[in-house]
């Protein structure tokens, strides 16, 4: 008790005070054991396996395997922070319950909220930590990481999309009954695209009133200097209102205009696990253009759930502490297999919530955030009810 007596002065109440310190000593340690643990895991379950069986089936090289691990390590990580920062404050405060050291702290007057600001403000600091590393490192190292792998196995994938190019435009008006529709006004269709130029092209033109235009051509591409499509080898074909020919045009290079969107829908070819939130937000602009409700849903949620994954370090940091302040008696190994439980309800929430925001059921913001959410809530729940004890 002497210690904390003089830990805790006047000055306690200033953040990184001298207890603060001792605590954030405690604390550290586990942090960093849990990282390495919990990222080795997911590496392990995510990635080793499906490797190693390309090693065997596929001739992976081995430099290209490890390459590879190497580069998916910084999802791993992500992953790792909020069970790690867990494990620490359940570790830390759950140790310095069983050896009475709360118990010394709160008769030297610091309240049970005191006493967690420490994890907290650690939470805080991973929380920062995640979101940089989900936005600056791992989407670039995912696309890497996808690349290198399907190069070394002749798979070629491109980043962008060589087949079925299919962008549509939508435009909204209300009818007599002041109902919202939607009709199609523009359908860009290619067989086939090599990076550069689009092959086996339709073009079914309904934007202007009174005339419907339906170009075909063998083959187009984007004209970046005059922001217009050049088409080589084609017919134009002009509809009057009663759907009679007004006008055939067979051209050897006409220039259209046309946006660039079905380029841009063309060439991001990225999974969602590869893009930013940045990137995502682009991708989703793109598929409001396309008007794939499906699409648009999926993608929202995700947006969501990257900007409320780092979050649940904060989460995993208030629960950890305040299940560790009650008082008990438990070992390492008993708060270890504490946080798996813990950590399993979570992401089963997320997993469910997650498909149950892809079907529509849920709202992308409340399918994202609900589980963090009900974490904070159930952590500020014990918490109080310690602290009133």
């Amino acid at each position: 008790m002497a210690k904390f007596k003089s830990l805790y002065t006047l000055n306690s109440l200033i953040p990184f005070s001298r207890m603060d310190r001792y605590l954030l000593r405690e604390l550290l340690p586990p942090f960093l054991f849990g990282v390495g643990a919990f990222a080795s895991l997911v590496l392990a379950i995510d990635s080793l396996m499906e490797l190693m069986r390309k090693l065997v089936e596929s001739g992976l090289p081995i430099g290209v395997a490890v390459k590879v691990v190497f580069l998916q390590l910084p999802k791993s990580v992500v992953f790792a922070f909020p069970m790690s920062t867990l494990l620490a404050t359940l570790m830390t405060y759950s140790k310095l319950s069983s050896e009475s050291e709360l118990i010394a702290l709160r008769s030297c007057g610091v309240s049970v909220y005191r006493m967690v600001v420490t994890a907290v403000m650690l939470s805080l600091m991973v929380t920062g930590l995640t979101f940089v590393f989900n936005e600056q490192i791992v989407p670039a190292a995912n696309f890497e990481a996808a690349t290198t792998l399907d190069a070394a196995l002749k798979s070629e994938r491109p980043s962008f999309k060589r087949e079925n190019i299919y962008y549509p435009e939508y435009r909204q008006f209300r009818d007599e009954q002041g109902n919202k529709q939607r009709i199609l006004t523009r359908l860009f269709y290619a067989d086939q695209f090599d990076g550069q130029r689009m092959k086996g092209l339709t073009i079914i033109d309904r934007s202007q009133e009174g005339l419907n235009q339906i170009i075909v051509a063998e083959s187009g591409e984007w004209n970046p200097t005059e922001n217009i499509w050049d088409f080589y080898n084609g017919t134009a074909y002009l509809v009057s209102p009663d759907r009679s020919y007004r006008n055939i045009v067979r051209f050897q290079h006409q220039k259209v205009e046309l946006p660039s969107a079905p380029l841009d829908l063309a060439q991001r070819s990225r999974d969602y696990e590869e893009m930013n939130i940045a990137q995502s937000l682009e991708q989703l602009e793109l598929e409001r253009l396309a008007g794939d409700e499906q699409k648009i849903r999926k993608l929202k949620v995700r947006i969501q759930q990257k900007m409320a994954l780092p979050f649940a370090c904060l989460v995993f940091g208030l629960v950890g502490s305040a299940v560790g302040t009650i008082p008990q008696r438990t070992g390492r190994a008993a708060s270890f297999g504490l946080s798996l439980v813990v950590i399993f309800t979570y992401y089963l929430a997320l997993v469910t919530t997650r498909a149950l925001g892809d079907g529509g059921i849920l709202s992308p913001i409340v399918a994202a955030w609900s589980p963090n959410v009900f974490g904070l809530t159930a952590g500020l729940f014990l918490l109080v009810r310690i602290a009133n004890r």
